[in-house]
């Protein structure tokens, strides 16, 4: 117990130290590149200015939603959809390709200027933020593939009626047992074939080694 306790504070300390050396380094690269940091700071509050300015504009004359008059029980998921296809690209378009396009051009303007020693330094500290990374793990996009699968389910299950009917048109139990359902379904479609993977794998891999 005493030796887990040990190694426990052990390895609390050195993430403090190592997060304190990771503050240390970056407000020190900051004072070095000040007039960097600030037109990156500046370049960034007018993105973001930007895409709310595009999402205002997008709502106040798009036909989804009726240019923003219309209520919470008016939308349906074909709405819902074509909203959230046509912001991306608006956003895109307006903001994103710019804003890519400064960032992109400026970082490699401003990385072919720095010496060779502090390239070398950026990169061993980019590798190393990299292996960290991999070892926290991450998110996949399930709920995204959730919407998507609930989408599918409501348009073959109503044979298309309900996918393009708004939300008041039925009880809210409906869409809420469309969710169970749909979770039903995928558990069916890609747990089944999985599970049969894998006891394919243990029975022919993984059985055979243990032996």
């Amino acid at each position: 117990m005493e030796i887990l306790l040990e190694n426990s504070k052990i390895l609390s300390e050195n993430l403090m130290s190592e997060k304190i050396s990771d503050e240390q380094y970056w407000k020190k690269k900051i004072k070095e590149h000040m007039p960097l940091f600030i037109v990156v700071i500046i370049a960034a509050a007018l993105a973001f200015v930007g895409a709310i300015l595009v999402v205002i504009w997008f709502i106040e004359s798009s036909p989804i939603g009726a240019q923003g008059t219309a209520l919470i029980g008016d939308w349906n998921l074909d709405w819902i959809v074509g909203f959230y296809i046509l912001i991306i690209l608006f956003e895109l378009l307006f903001v994103g390709i710019p804003a890519g396009l400064f960032f992109g051009v400026g970082g490699y303007i401003w990385w072919k200027r720095l010496p060779d020693e502090e390239k070398a330094e950026f990169k061993a500290r980019e590798k190393k933020n990299k292996h960290r990374k991999r070892n926290a793990g991450g998110s996949g996009g399930g709920g995204f593939l959730m919407f998507i699968a609930y989408c599918i389910y409501i348009a073959m299950s109503s044979n298309g009626v309900n996918y393009y009917a708004p939300f008041n048109s039925q009880p809210y139990s409906y869409w809420v047992y469309a969710m169970f359902y749909t979770l039903m379904w995928m558990v069916i479609i890609f747990g089944i074939p999985i599970c049969i993977i894998l006891l394919i794998v243990y029975l022919t891999v993984w059985r055979k080694k243990s032996e």
